[in-house]
């Protein structure tokens, strides 16, 4: 999937500030090595956050994302790997675990992944 049917997916789509909520979660995992999407799903879920990461959200800070695109280039950096680890600890505490099942379910369920691997 490209970027533009990622984009055409969210327009016919649109998620709410909770759900941009839980890309950013799912982002920390990808980048924590938590996440267990197979890769082309993980590509998938980056061209997402890269989607939304500029809509408001409902609970996480918006300052994960200067976090999150530091961290995309230093990811051998240990300093960076231990502030992903936090954040995404601290993001999977806000988010309970019925809505990022939801999620995941409304993205599998309308066709931006196709597998039921969890992540």
């Amino acid at each position: 999937m490209t970027s533009e049917q990622v984009a055409t997916w969210l327009e016919n789509h649109p998620l709410s500030p909770l759900y941009i909520d839980c890309t950013v979660a799912v982002m920390l995992k990808i980048l924590d090595g938590k996440c267990k999407m197979r890769p082309t799903e993980k590509i998938v879920m980056s061209l997402l956050y890269d989607q939304v990461k500029y809509m408001p959200s409902q609970l996480l800070d918006e300052t994960l994302h200067s976090l999150i695109a530091t961290a995309r280039d230093r990811l051998d950096d240990e300093v960076f790997k231990m502030l992903i680890y936090e954040n995404r600890l601290l993001a999977e505490t806000a988010i309970s675990r019925p809505v990022m099942k939801k999620f995941k379910a409304f993205i599998r369920e309308h066709g931006l992944l196709e597998s039921t691997e969890e992540t």
